[in-house]
Protein backbone atom coordinates (compact mmCIF):
# COMPACT_ATOMS: atom_id res chain seq x y z
CA UNK A 1 0.00 0.00 0.00
CA UNK A 2 1.28 3.46 -0.77
CA UNK A 3 0.68 6.70 1.04
CA UNK A 4 0.51 10.11 -0.50
CA UNK A 5 2.11 13.16 1.03
CA UNK A 6 -1.35 14.59 1.81
CA UNK A 7 -2.32 11.94 4.37
CA UNK A 8 -4.19 13.40 7.33
CA UNK A 9 -1.99 11.70 9.92
CA UNK A 10 1.71 12.48 9.88
CA UNK A 11 3.78 9.41 9.17
CA UNK A 12 7.34 8.66 10.20
CA UNK A 13 10.20 7.41 8.10
CA UNK A 14 12.20 4.44 9.31
CA UNK A 15 15.09 6.60 10.54
CA UNK A 16 12.72 8.75 12.60
CA UNK A 17 11.23 5.65 14.22
CA UNK A 18 14.67 4.24 14.96
CA UNK A 19 15.97 7.49 16.47
CA UNK A 20 12.79 8.07 18.48
CA UNK A 21 12.92 4.57 19.95
CA UNK A 22 16.69 4.49 20.41
CA UNK A 23 17.24 1.48 18.17
CA UNK A 24 18.93 0.83 14.85
CA UNK A 25 17.17 1.00 11.51
CA UNK A 26 18.01 -2.68 11.20
CA UNK A 27 16.00 -3.40 14.38
CA UNK A 28 12.97 -1.62 12.94
CA UNK A 29 13.27 -3.70 9.76
CA UNK A 30 13.54 -6.84 11.90
CA UNK A 31 10.32 -5.99 13.74
CA UNK A 32 8.64 -5.53 10.40
CA UNK A 33 9.97 -8.88 9.15
CA UNK A 34 8.64 -10.54 12.31
CA UNK A 35 5.18 -9.13 11.61
CA UNK A 36 5.25 -6.91 14.69
CA UNK A 37 5.28 -3.60 12.85
CA UNK A 38 3.71 -2.63 9.56
CA UNK A 39 4.80 0.03 7.15
CA UNK A 40 3.13 1.57 4.21
CA UNK A 41 5.13 2.80 1.25
CA UNK A 42 5.49 6.26 -0.16
CA UNK A 43 5.18 6.71 -3.91
CA UNK A 44 9.00 6.58 -4.00
CA UNK A 45 9.06 3.31 -2.02
CA UNK A 46 10.14 4.64 1.38
CA UNK A 47 8.78 2.88 4.45
CA UNK A 48 6.30 5.03 6.36
CA UNK A 49 5.07 4.22 9.85
CA UNK A 50 2.20 5.44 12.00
CA UNK A 51 2.91 7.88 14.83
CA UNK A 52 2.61 5.12 17.44
CA UNK A 53 5.47 3.14 15.88
CA UNK A 54 8.03 4.65 18.28
CA UNK A 55 5.93 3.60 21.28
CA UNK A 56 5.48 0.13 19.82
CA UNK A 57 9.20 -0.31 19.15
CA UNK A 58 9.98 0.70 22.74
CA UNK A 59 7.40 -1.86 23.89
CA UNK A 60 9.06 -4.54 21.72
CA UNK A 61 12.44 -3.67 23.22
CA UNK A 62 11.08 -4.00 26.75
CA UNK A 63 9.41 -7.33 25.99
CA UNK A 64 12.56 -8.71 24.32
CA UNK A 65 14.60 -7.59 27.33
CA UNK A 66 12.14 -9.43 29.55
CA UNK A 67 12.71 -12.61 27.57
CA UNK A 68 9.65 -12.74 25.34
CA UNK A 69 9.95 -14.12 21.83
CA UNK A 70 8.71 -12.42 18.66
CA UNK A 71 5.87 -14.92 18.53
CA UNK A 72 4.80 -14.13 22.10
CA UNK A 73 5.00 -10.40 21.44
CA UNK A 74 2.85 -10.91 18.35
CA UNK A 75 0.29 -12.63 20.58
CA UNK A 76 0.31 -9.60 22.89
CA UNK A 77 -0.32 -7.06 20.14
CA UNK A 78 -4.07 -7.64 19.79
CA UNK A 79 -4.37 -7.01 23.54
CA UNK A 80 -2.37 -3.79 23.12
CA UNK A 81 -4.34 -2.64 20.08
CA UNK A 82 -7.86 -3.38 21.24
CA UNK A 83 -7.57 -3.23 25.00
CA UNK A 84 -9.71 -6.35 25.12
CA UNK A 85 -8.67 -9.91 25.86
CA UNK A 86 -10.25 -13.33 26.06
CA UNK A 87 -9.63 -15.80 28.87
CA UNK A 88 -6.74 -17.50 27.05
CA UNK A 89 -4.99 -14.18 26.38
CA UNK A 90 -5.43 -13.09 30.00
CA UNK A 91 -3.94 -16.38 31.18
CA UNK A 92 -0.97 -15.87 28.83
CA UNK A 93 -0.50 -12.28 30.05
CA UNK A 94 -0.57 -13.40 33.69
CA UNK A 95 1.86 -16.25 33.02
CA UNK A 96 4.31 -13.87 31.36
CA UNK A 97 3.90 -11.41 34.21
CA UNK A 98 4.59 -14.14 36.78
CA UNK A 99 7.68 -15.27 34.84
CA UNK A 100 9.02 -11.71 34.68
CA UNK A 101 8.27 -11.12 38.36
CA UNK A 102 10.29 -14.22 39.24
CA UNK A 103 13.22 -12.78 37.24
CA UNK A 104 12.85 -9.45 39.06
CA UNK A 105 12.83 -11.24 42.41
CA UNK A 106 15.99 -13.16 41.49
CA UNK A 107 17.70 -9.95 40.38
CA UNK A 108 16.64 -8.19 43.58
CA UNK A 109 18.12 -11.02 45.65
CA UNK A 110 21.39 -10.72 43.71
CA UNK A 111 21.37 -6.96 44.23
CA UNK A 112 20.79 -7.39 47.95
CA UNK A 113 23.75 -9.80 48.18
CA UNK A 114 25.99 -7.35 46.31
CA UNK A 115 24.92 -4.60 48.70
CA UNK A 116 25.94 -6.87 51.60
CA UNK A 117 29.37 -7.45 50.07
CA UNK A 118 29.79 -3.74 49.38
CA UNK A 119 28.77 -2.97 52.97
CA UNK A 120 31.31 -5.43 54.32
CA UNK A 121 34.12 -4.21 52.08
CA UNK A 122 33.36 -0.55 52.80
CA UNK A 123 34.24 -1.14 56.45
CA UNK A 124 37.73 -2.37 55.54
CA UNK A 125 40.42 -0.14 54.02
Amino acid sequence: MTVTETSAERVLRIGEVARGAGVSVRAVRYYEQQGLLTAERSPSGQRLYRQDAVTLVRFFQQMYAAGLTSQRIAELLPCWDSGHTDAEQRAMLRAERDRIQAKVDDLQAALDRLDEVIGITDTHP
